[in-house]
């Protein structure tokens, strides 16, 4: 008897032939989900689990990443991790607008089920860098790019960006070299 294994378990299993059918996750190996395996993943769970706020969160931000995946490969490609958070930040940044502008209006209801969009979606992003950690990083830049002004902040963005690799809002990162471009 043959069983079918689909591509994403092929490739998150090792299966051992000499004993029929023996699943091992390759975790233990060193495998990675990649982000988009993750959501995917979670999506089930949410579905499992009957949860409508973060099922439409991450149907979205599947979606997103679909539709950068086709954009910039075509229908067969892949994103790299750095487009793959970049997709994740920019749906943050719009839900954070979204709070804003909710609490404006005197919407808090609204404010708050985008916070907890935000939350969900916060979980999608590696780990935030120390504020001595992007104060150091901040200082490298600088040193690296050689600028003494602000003139020359751009170069330092590029460089800081590069190195940060999603783990810093570019906001923070401008303040920092505005501030220590003084």
């Amino acid at each position: 008897m043959s069983r079918k294994i689909t591509h994403l378990a092929a490739k998150q299993c090792m299966i051992s032939h000499d004993s029929g059918l023996d699943i091992q996750p390759l975790a233990s190996e060193g495998f990675d989900m990649s982000l988009a395996d993750q959501i995917m993943s979670d999506l089930k769970d949410a579905m499992r689990a009957k949860d409508s706020t973060t099922l439409t969160v991450l149907r979205s931000l599947k979606t997103v990443l679909t539709n950068l995946t086709i954009e910039k490969h075509g229908a067969g490609g892949e994103l790299d991790s750095t487009t793959e958070i970049g997709a994740v930040r920019t749906a943050i940044k719009q839900r954070n607008d979204s709070v804003e502008q909710f609490e404006k209006a005197g919407r808090q209801e609204l404010a708050d089920n985008e916070k907890a969009e935000i939350a969900i979606l916060n979980k999608y992003l590696p780990a935030a860098l120390s504020e001595d950690e992007v104060a150091q990083l901040i200082e490298n830049a600088i040193t690296e790019s050689g600028a003494t002004s602000k003139k020359e902040m751009g170069q330092v963005m590029k460089i800081l960006q590069e190195k940060a690799a999603g783990r810093v809002d570019n906001k923070t990162l401008s303040a920092g070299v505005m501030q220590r471009l003084d």
